[in-house]
């Protein structure tokens, strides 16, 4: 049974971060006992851990090439091993794969968290370890019995059943919203062998190994991280599931154009990015008269922006209905996720130069990204905004939230020496440069990684045919779909603000609600359109600007008054 990641990548310690990976010179059931239960209790929320035996360790660094383990061995091990994990309560069966390093045979054991924690497990194997059942967490890179603080925080999942809303089963939702071309991409961009395993494998069993979806063969239910990772349309499930790019024109907000990205949760990161990258980011020759060479400079370092945004991504609630915002205004780029940051940070915390948080919202969630080289690891993001910033030359960044966290925002500040962006430095190929990134870069990213790359890791006959079938079915109506709705929608947007400035189709949307229902709540307009309030907000007042409607009384008991008729 083979892992979602590469091995290699796991063994040298790049891809997980050391406090969650245990080394095991060889078999001793005991201690790996207790480490598996404190891997799934998963005190802190940070995607549980893995144990790899046959590999020698000193000082949390894996030694090769591994000691391994016998190949006649393997077997009998992995017997032992669901033997003792019967012992453990409630029950938990971790994910076991033999694994080929350097030519010595390894045994890798993935423990993700537990949808039924907390869980218990023997002190001892003898007949005294039936009654001695202690529960176990972890502490830095030890498997320890927990006690005071960390047993009551584990009762309280238990109470209150704070399963991670990422690792969590989503009852309205069926397997077949996983879409196997995500996952075949997924898999060969990670370089994982389950891709080989494709054409033979039951798409069952390959999600339960995934742990993209829990139950028995006739309840089959996929996880909240399958459907954001894998799911064609994840924002159906969760609304907030997307990113909004809106870029201002002028101070004012009277002006701007959107930008919407859907999709797997993955797929919309690296699409977000690359329209940044190609319409946003800027680079400048600078010549003085004191130095003979040149300086470059960027309006903005494009390392922050990817880092802010993924971290965005990483840290947002994705049961709130706000989705992750991006203004691009003339002098700053503002990048915000719903909610704000977990307890104990705060703004002042938020000042430090390094922030570490003892949860994690979405442990999953990370994991995935991590091994898409999408983010960091935990508690650099941070540091890492601040250091780029300051490569280029650029004010400091700013982080903030409210009092009650609800919000967390990064803000980047443009560069100095490059003035502010203003409609009059973009109209002229707007429209032409907005077609020819959708039209190309858009679907070259839709077709090269999701099918050429998937076709590139596939290069056995029976999974690059698997593969093409899928791609042919599937990759070329939603790239065709997602190109010509993008492009009609962005142009049309685009051609509304450069000429005499009309009214948006959500506008015009937004007045005919209004005349059926002056009363109709904000929320209740961001239910009917599919927006987000703040978009609506948005609208709402360039509506009140141009004296098209008037808000008449408060804001619980007033209505909306047209203005003008519509026609």
């Amino acid at each position: 049974m083979s892992l979602s990641i590469n091995i290699q990548q796991l063994i040298s310690g790049k891809l997980i971060e050391t406090d969650r990976t245990e080394y095991k010179e060889g078999w001793n059931p005991e201690p790996i006992l207790h480490t598996i239960c404190a891997f799934a209790n998963d005190l802190h929320n940070v995607g549980g851990g893995y144990i790899i035996v046959g590999i020698e360790e000193i000082d949390g660094v894996a030694q090769l090439p591994p000691k391994g383990i016998k190949l006649a061995e393997i077997d009998s091990i992995q017997k032992d091993l669901l033997k003792h994990c019967h012992y453990i309560q409630p029950e938990y069966f971790p994910v076991v794969s033999p694994e080929l390093i350097e030519g010595k045979y390894i045994l890798a054991i993935w423990c993700p968290p537990g949808q039924h924690r907390p869980y218990k497990a023997p002190k001892t194997l003898g007949k005294a370890g039936a009654i001695n059942k202690p529960y176990y967490v972890r502490r830095m890179s030890s498997s320890v019995i927990a006690k005071g603080v960390d047993e009551q925080r584990l009762l309280d999942f238990a109470a209150h059943q704070r399963t991670p809303f990422d690792n969590t089963i989503n009852y309205s939702a069926n397997i077949d919203n996983l879409n196997m071309v995500h996952v075949a991409s997924y898999l060969g961009a990670v370089k994982s062998d389950l891709l080989d395993q494709i054409p033979n494998l039951p798409k069952a069993d390959l999600f339960r190994q995934m742990r993209i979806a829990a139950g028995a063969d006739e309840n089959l239910y996929p996880l909240n991280i399958g459907l954001l990772m894998f799911a064609d349309k994840p924002h159906e499930f969760f609304r907030g599931a997307r990113i909004e790019l809106v870029q201002y024109f002028d101070d004012i907000g009277d002006k701007f154009q959107e930008t919407y990205f859907e999709g797997p949760i993955w797929i919309q990161l690296r699409a977000a990015l690359a329209f940044i990258k190609s319409q946003i980011i800027k680079e400048q020759v600078i010549k003085k008269d004191d130095k003979a060479e040149a300086e470059r400079c960027f309006n903005y370092p494009f390392a922050s922006i990817e880092e802010a945004l993924a971290n965005a991504v990483f840290h947002k609630g994705y049961d709130k209905q706000n989705p992750i915002e991006i203004s691009i205004r003339p002098d700053r780029i503002e990048i915000t996720n719903f909610p704000g940051p977990l307890p104990p940070v705060n703004q002042a915390m938020l000042q430090r130069e390094r922030i570490v948080s003892r949860d994690t919202r979405n442990a999953r969630l990370g994991d995935f990204l991590k091994e898409l080289d999408l983010t960091e690891g935990r508690g650099t993001g941070i540091r890492k905004i601040r250091n780029q910033m300051q490569l280029n030359n650029s004010p400091e960044p700013n982080f903030i939230t409210d009092d009650d966290n609800v919000f967390f925002m990064t803000e980047l500040l443009i560069h100095s020496e490059f003035e502010a962006v203003t409609e009059s430095d973009t109209v002229n190929d707007t429209v032409s440069d907005t077609v020819s990134y959708i039209a190309s870069d858009t679907a070259s990213y839709t077709v090269s990684d999701t099918a050429s790359d998937t076709a590139s890791y596939t290069v056995s006959d029976t999974v690059s045919d698997t593969v093409n079938d899928i791609v042919s079915d599937t990759v070329n109506d939603t790239v065709n779909d997602t190109v010509s709705d993008t492009v009609n929608d962005t142009v049309s947007a685009t051609v509304s603000t450069l000429e005499s400035n009309p009214l948006k189709p959500i506008q015009n949307t937004l007045l005919e609600l209004i005349q059926q229902n002056p009363r109709i709540t904000i929320e209740q307009m961001a239910n009917r359109t599919e927006k987000s309030v703040s978009t609506m907000k948005r609208h709402l007042k360039q509506l009140q600007e141009r004296n098209l409607i008037r808000r008449e009384g408060s804001d619980k008991a007033g209505y909306w008054k047209l203005l003008k008729e519509l026609t």
